[in-house]
């Protein structure tokens, strides 16, 4: 078993399947760090609308998901009766 995983001839399984990845995602990866954007608010709107929906067991139609989703992730603040 090789121990030399610094260089280019290393061939244990997982850091070739690690080179493998960083080389085809590279473009992406390179993009990412010049523009400094990455995902993270679209990962983070996709895990509350999951968490809305489990919370929300039994609602009566699709609208009223997409309804309370859009309320809860939006800076909207409608008027309540009585204020």
């Amino acid at each position: 078993m090789p121990t030399n995983c610094g260089t280019p001839g290393c061939r244990l399984k997982p850091f070739v399947k690690l080179a493998r990845t960083i080389r085809a995602q590279r473009p992406g990866i390179e993009a990412a760090i010049q523009n400094g954007l990455s995902n993270a608010r679209v990962e983070q709107i996709n895990t509350q609308i999951r968490l809305i929906t489990r919370r929300g067991f039994g609602y009566h139609s699709q609208q009223a998901v997409i309804a309370l989703a859009m309320l809860s992730l939006s800076d909207l603040c409608p008027p309540l009766p009585g204020r």
